[in-house]
């Protein structure tokens, strides 16, 4: 694959096209006299001979080159009636194959642990989600041990060579005519062992701290987006990686404004004579300046209004979304008798019904239902 420069994954047509451009760069006829060149062509042309089979990538794939030798391939490892079992390709395919499940680490001594993720929950105003911040957040993790670097011991001359394994980081173990390897349980692989332990951190090679992060809060986030700062979780054990960290953002209810999406909406109450006679109101935006709506004569509740451009940023994005204005006309509570006398005298007026059309048309079809159910 690297003599392709092609990934693993890649397709077969994607590596056809990655050896027809390389055959072309160093074709002998093209490179006459260059020794380079020609062995450079031998090489990617013998790997895409390999890959361009289905089961030779395969076996490629699963063995590396052991699936070419020794008695795999019948090569110069191969012995007549059998394998060569005294290492090479069969003992590489062997460990591969069996290396997991019977705790074997072939070809060198075991990797760090990766540190764990960490979660932080953030909870931020909708104002702060419409325009972005930058804040400052405190979290509990472990970092490595300033006084031995993370080694876990006192000085350097305390980290000597396991005992068990001589420092291999594996012992041997016979199986019949085999003999297997697996991973040194009193270093876990790593070769090493400490005299003395570190006081900071009593060999851990790590110690708790609060680290303090800044964290970029992207203009129009939106609820439980995660943002991922890359290597700042827990420090890892043994050398291993840090971990990530995962900051789950959440937004405040607002006392003015429902969010759906980049949308916002807000209910504004008005009183009966405002929306019987037309009115203006202004309304407050999330950009904290003011928006004025005109109110026409004869609004109902639950009547909307856009304000085109007035909601949430997009995130990542130049757009805005739209504010909706809704409506709720209030019903008159707590009337004097003076006031009840007027809406009376109103209704009196009214005796057709043309200033509440709907309502009429309500009660005159159920009028006639009622109607007709006695004729019936």
């Amino acid at each position: 694959y690297e003599l392709l420069g092609a990934d693993r994954s890649a397709s077969t047509d994607e590596l056809k096209k990655a050896y027809r451009k390389l055959a072309m760069k160093y074709h002998p006829d093209r490179n006459q006299g260059d020794k380079v060149a020609e062995q450079k062509f031998k090489e990617i042309s013998e790997a895409y001979d390999v890959l361009k089979d289905t089961q030779r990538r395969a076996a490629y794939d699963q063995y590396g080159h052991a699936a070419f030798e020794g008695g795999m391939g019948g090569g110069a490892g191969a012995r007549s009636g059998g394998f060569d079992f005294s290492g090479g390709g069969f003992a590489d395919i062997f460990d591969e194959m069996f290396g997991d499940a019977m705790g074997m680490r072939g070809g060198g001594q075991s990797r760090g642990v990766r540190g764990h993720d960490l979660r932080f929950n953030l909870e931020i105003s909708l104002e702060d989600a419409f325009d972005g911040k930058q804040t400052t957040i405190r979290v509990p993790t472990q970092i490595l041990c300033d006084s031995c670097d993370g080694s876990g011991a006192k000085t350097k001359k305390d980290i000597v060579d396991c005992p068990t394994c001589s420092g291999r980081g594996k012992v041997r173990m016979q199986q019949g005519f085999f003999t297997l390897e697996r991973t040194c349980g009193a270093c876990h692989g790593q070769g090493k062992s400490i005299k003395n332990l570190c006081k900071g951190c009593s060999g851990e090679g790590r110690i708790r701290h609060d680290e303090t992060l800044s964290v970029s809060i992207p203009a129009g986030i939106e609820e439980s987006t995660q943002i991922r700062l890359t290597g700042k979780g827990e420090a890892g054990e043994l050398g291993g990686p840090p971990g990530d960290l995962y900051i789950f953002v959440t937004i405040q209810p607002h006392k003015f404004f429902r969010r759906e999406g980049a949308h916002l909406y807000c209910r504004v109450p008005i009183t009966m004579k405002m929306a019987a006679l037309g009115c203006d109101v202004e309304v407050p935006t999330i950009n904290r300046k003011k928006a004025r709506v005109t109110i026409p004569e004869g609004t109902q509740s639950g009547s909307q209004f856009k304000l085109r451009g007035k909601g949430m940023k997009v995130m990542n994005h130049h757009a805005h979304g739209d504010m909706y204005v809704e409506i709720a006309v209030e019903t008159p509570v707590n009337l004097s008798d003076k006031q009840k006398g007027l809406l009376k005298e109103f209704e009196e007026c009214d005796n057709e019904g043309k200033s509440s059309p709907e309502s009429k048309g309500f009660f005159d079809r159920i009028k006639k239902l009622w109607d007709d159910i006695k004729e019936a």
